[in-house]
Parts: structure tokens; sequence; C-alpha cells
């Protein structure tokens, strides 16, 4: 027969006054952690007390009960109703809910107050996301639940992003199949499907960190941040209909706009608006578009402008502006770093000065009847307006040109190859385009490789012109290498710059960083001249030498020139093998870097148009061979995209782009520190 299981007996609870209660030493909890007494006092106030305290008599010397209890398990809130006793919302004698151990029990103090500390099983995320959404969906606002709990509403919004997450994901969650860092990636997107494919793609890989999560859901959407979400404003997107992707957890600076087609026609409008009121002033014609061509005005004359004066209320408050700048620049001269408030006002009236000196051109209406201006948007989501220009066929029969200016005409015409298009974007036709079976590293086709050289020929400009100690030694070596290599001509000194047409570039190259950086130095040095030509001669000889040599560097700089060609015949290939050495030893006297130039691996500037071994092979210099087995398997065009998202911010570059050196020092990782052996390397691929 079998025998009775022995049934075991609860501690008997019963009410206590506070008075007849002290904390016991016994408590194993020493260290202060989460919610403070205070909170915890006024949560009590709020509710009562939820959980009873764990008590046990206190026995005098002879072992009898003395009439006080002490608390072994629940300090915290012994300590919560001692503050509302001191602050009389409690009284002293009020009956408080107790469990009583009884005495002399084989069960220790500490075993008691560790055992509620150790048992308790902390609340899983998604079953307080679930609380909170209960509670809001029964009247509670996010402001209420988050006081209710002593947090700030962001947590309790958090929470409840993770509304958005599919229920499928939820489920996956809360069978431990996903960590909550991954959840949380996906509660920024709003579309359920979409979420669940983005799983299924990365549920197959040894990648899910949550930044991959963030970049497939996003990535046929506009960061808050591009040029023309700046233009544009996002309230006026919003006030369109356009939806926004946010990230609760992550700073996002100010998320994803996901309609980048409603975003382009907001663009087209305002600049085709902006068009309207300066065709007003009376030109010929006004282009519009995102971005021109690096280059576009090449063909085109300009008419001279008059810059506008300042007023006598311009010039009292400019010379204000300044006053006040050098008052409190001296009035905190001796300080590290200036108060907040003071910074401020700096800022402002750094812009305030500077809008006032940069003054606007004003020009003849007979000019203006024949000549027209490009809008566009500048790089920091700013228009950009181009006034001024003459096309060809308007130039009056009467104009003389400067024999210099035709000669750099004829002989950007003359540059132009057979299929090369100006025009546009800088491409031309269809992508050059690997067949799928040709797979391998095949050598870059020219074109793609002249587009890669002419990004890099602008970085190297707008490096050269930045370093008047370099530009000087380069012109210098020219000359020397000139007058004892060569047989000179019969000028006296036949050392001239002729600049270098970039027509075959990449899209991307007109709003880069090196682009917009000479343009910014163009447009200084054009305001600063003289207007009289005949003035010219004398105000250059009365610049300062550090003056002179940036003028120096700027101009030469437009002679630069590191392109790849084809080259037909083996003098021909000397030559381009030569210049790509002299520019490779140009780029690494001035530690050119086209990652930080800007430049980075697209599917439109490079990866769709090489091969999947070379896909595959910055792929594994940049992120491992790990990372690169993982996008092995796909077809051609997902594993364009693939990688483009994987080399994002890697600093991975070509080796056409690359520089000896720099890429040495590099540690942005094996992508970049990789170089040719010989300058010439580049050519020979």
């Amino acid at each position: 027969m079998a025998s009775a299981i022995q049934k075991i007996a609860l501690n008997a609870s019963r009410d206590i006054p506070f008075n007849k209660l002290v904390l016991s030493q016994s408590n194993v909890r020493r260290v202060k952690a989460g919610l403070s007494i205070e909170e915890l006092a006024r949560d009590i106030e709020r509710r009562g007390l939820l959980q009873s305290l764990n008590v046990r008599p206190v026995l005098d010397g002879e072992g009898a009960e003395t009439g006080t209890y002490e608390v072994p398990a629940g300090g915290r809130r012994f300590r919560a109703l001692e503050l509302l006793v001191k602050q009389k919302k409690l009284a002293k004698t009020a009956p408080v809910p107790c469990v009583v151990r009884e005495a002399g029990s084989a069960i220790l103090a500490e075993d008691d107050s560790l055992a509620e500390n150790v048992q308790r099983l902390a609340l899983h995320p998604l079953d307080q996301f679930r609380a909170f959404r209960d509670m809001l969906e029964k009247g509670m606002s996010e402001e209420e639940i988050a006081a209710a709990f002593f947090v700030v509403p962001a947590v309790v919004k958090q929470r409840l992003r993770l509304m958005t997450v599919s229920d499928k994901l939820l489920d996956i969650y809360e069978q431990d199949g996903m960590k909550l860092d991954q959840l949380m990636a996906f509660s920024i997107s709003d579309d359920p499907v979409r979420q669940e494919q983005v799983w299924e793609i990365i549920a197959q890989s040894h990648n899910r960190e949550p930044y991959l999560i963030r970049r497939m859901l996003t990535e046929k959407t506009v960061r808050a941040s591009d040029r023309r979400v700046r233009f544009v404003g996002l309230d006026a997107y919003l006030a369109a209909g356009g939806p926004v992707m946010r990230d609760l957890f992550e700073a996002d600076d100010g998320g994803w706009l996901g309609d980048p087609t409603l975003l382009d026609r907001l663009v087209m409008e305002k600049l085709a608006a902006a068009a309207e009121d300066i065709r007003a002033e009376g030109w010929k014609w006004v282009e519009t578009a995102l971005s021109f061509p690096w280059g576009h005005t090449r063909q085109f004359a300009e008419i001279d402008g008059t810059t506008v004066e300042l007023s006598d209320e311009e010039a009292g408050r400019l010379t204000a502006l300044h006053s006040e700048q050098e008052t409190i620049e001296a009035e905190y001269a001796q300080a590290d770093e200036f108060p907040e408030d003071v910074d401020t006002r700096l800022g402002e009236i750094e812009q305030a000065i500077e809008a006032l000196e940069e003054r606007p051109v004003s020009f003849d209406p007979a000019d203006m009847v024949r000549a027209g201006v490009f809008v566009s948007l500048d790089t920091d989501g700013t228009l950009l307006v181009e006034r001024g220009f003459v096309r060809p066929e308007d130039m009056p029969v009467e104009l003389e040109v400067d024999q210099d200016e035709s000669d750099r005409y004829d002989d950007a015409i003359d540059h132009r190859g057979d299929g090369d298009d100006a025009e546009g974007d800088g491409r031309e036709g269809a992508p050059d385009t690997d067949p799928e079976e040709e797979d391998g590293l095949k050598p870059l086709s020219d074109r793609l490789l002249t587009e890669l050289t002419a990004w890099r020929t602008l970085a190297l400009r707008d490096a050269f012109a930045s370093n008047p100690h370099v530009a000087l030694t380069e012109l210098l070596h020219t000359l020397v290498r000139d007058l004892y290599w060569q047989v000179s001509g019969a000028d006296c000194l036949e050392a001239y710059v002729r600049e270098i047409p970039l027509q075959v570039h990449s899209p991307d190259m007109p709003g880069s960083l090196p682009a917009h950086a000479l343009r910014q130095r163009n447009e200084g040095w054009k305001h600063d001249l003289p207007e009289d030509e005949a003035a010219l001669w004398l105000w250059l000889d009365r610049l300062d030498d550090t003056s002179r040599l940036a003028l120096l560097a700027h101009c030469l700089s437009f002679g630069i020139n590191a392109l790849h060609e084809s080259s037909h015949g083996p003098s021909l290939a000397r030559s381009v093998r030569e210049r790509l050495a002299r520019a490779g030893r140009l780029a690494t006297a001035l530690a050119l870097d086209l990652a930080e130039a800007g430049w980075q691996p697209t599917v439109e500037n490079y990866l769709g148009r090489v091969t999947k071994a070379r896909i595959l092979e910055a792929v594994r210099e940049a992120r491992g061979a790990e990372a690169a087995e993982r996008i092995a398997h796909m077809k051609k065009g997902d594993m364009a995209q693939a990688a483009e998202r994987l080399l994002e911010g890697s600093g991975w570059l070509p080796e056409a782009l690359r520089t000896r050196n720099v890429a040495e020092r590099s540690e942005g990782g094996a992508g970049v520190a990789r170089m040719p052996d010989s300058p010439d390397a580049v050519a020979a691929e």
C-alpha cells in the first residue's frame, strides 16, 4: 500500500502594526539597484502594498518573543513604508500584511532573504509590451503609463512600437528564435509582410545583426538628412501624405522617407517655382535639375555682372556685428570653451556676417536677354543658382573670344569620343554589365576605369588646390623637367595650364564633396578678382604670398590629369602609364584618401558593372571571407545590391582609386590595405 504524501503547512499571515517591525541585519540586499526607495514609496501610496513582508519574531535573551518582528525579506518595502511614516502619510500603528516564520525555524533568515530575491523571474519584455498595450487600450495615456512605472515616456513609446512588428516575428521572439535587439530593428517598418520577407532572408544567413535588418528594411527609402529632404522640408513631405519610418531605439537622424517618387516630385515642383521667379528677372532661359554634370558650363560664355555694394544700413549692421563678435571673443579669451548660449550667439553672428559679405551680383538687362541660368540643388540642400551663361549660338558676332578660351573650347570638342555623351549624367547608353556566365577577375572595362579615374582626378584636383606647397613643387618639377630633358620652344616660357575636361563620369560625381569644394573655391576667387582685366597684373602683384600660392594651386589644379585612357600604340600606352605613375606619386604626397573624399562603391558606379568574382573580392577584402560566402550563391544583380549594403562605411576602394602609403596606414580593414606593386599597375589592369 502506497504511503500518503505528507502535506506541507504554509506560514501564517497576519497584520502587524508598523511600529512593531524592525529591519533585520540578515537581509542580504546591500547594493542599491533598480527602483529607488522614494519611487517605491510613491507607488505604494498610489496602489497600496502588493506584496507582504516576510518576518520572524525577535527573541529576548531567554528565548521568549518580545512582540517585535524583524524583516529579513522585504527590506526595500519596509524602508518605503518607513519613509511614508516620516512623511506622515502612514500611521505608525498602521497594520502591515506579513508572512510570519515561526520562532526557532530551521530555515535561516538569510536563506529567506536570498530566496525572495533569487527565485523571482524578471518580466519578459514581450509581456511588458503587452501589458503596456492593454493599459493603453483601456484608456491610459503613454504619459500616465510612464508615470505609473517611473520610466520616461520614451521607454513606453519604445515598448509600444513593438505593436508594429509582425505577430509571426513576435512568436519567434517569444520562443527565443531571435534576440530583443533584432526584434527592435524590425519595428522600424510598419509593413509586416516586408518584415517577414527580411527575416526569411537573414534566417538563412549567419549575419543577423540589427544594422543589417534596418538597412534591408530601408533600402528603398531616403534618409531625412538627404539634401532633397532638406530642400523641400520634412513638413512639406508629410503634408503631401508621405510616410516616414522612425527608429525609436536608435539615433536615426530624422528617420527614412518611404516614398522617394513623391519626394522627387516635390523637389522638382519647388525647383520649377524657383526657376519661374528667376526667369522673371529677365533671363532668356532657365534650366533646372537635381544636379548638372561636372563641367556643364564649359561650352558657355559668361556675361559680366556687378557686385551690389553694401547700403549704409547694411554697412552699419556689419560693423556692429564685427564689434559684438570681437567683444565676446575678448571676454572669453581665457576660457576653455564658450557657454552654450554664448556659442549659439557667435554662430548667429557668423551667419549674419556671411550673409552680408556674400554680395549679390547684378547684370545688365541688355546682356540678360541672351543669357540664362542653371538652377539645381547644392550639396547642403540649398538652392544653387548659376547666372549669366550664354549658349554658343547666342553669342554676338562682334564678341571677341580670347584665343586661350577659344583653344580651350576646341580642345573640349576634340576630346569627345565618338560614343561619349557630354550631357546628361555623363553616362553612355546602357551600363557595361557583364553577362552572368562571364565570371572571373577579367580586366575592368575602359569606360569604367575612365569613370573611376575621373572621380580620382577630381578629388586629386581638390587636394592639390588645398596644398600650395605640393602644387608649387609639382609646377617646378614640370618646368625643370621640360628645361633639362626636352627641347624648349621659341617662347621664353611655355608653362601653361589647359583644363582637362572630365566628360565621362559617374552620376554621383557632380554632387560629391570634391566637386562642391572646387566649385566653392572657384566662385570665391572669381568674386575676389578685379572686374577690369587691365588691373589684373597689379592686383596679383600686390597679393600676399599666402594668397598668391593658394591662387597658384587653384589654377594648376584644373590641369591635373589622372585619367585612364584606352591606348592605341606603344607610344600612347607609355604616355598613359607615365601620367598615372606621376598622378600616383602626387596622390601619395597629398595623402589622398578617396573614401574620405566621399567615394563609396554602389551598384551604379562599380558593383553592377564588374564580374561576380570582383564583387566577391571586394566584400572579402572589406568584410572578410565569411561575408563573401554569405552572398556567393546569389545572382549577380542581387549580389551587387547585397555587396553595396555590406561595403557601406567600410572604406573599401578599387585598386584604381587607392593611394600608396595612405592605404597602408589605414585601419579600416584589409580592403584598403593592399596596393599595386607599381604605379602603373592601374593602367596595366
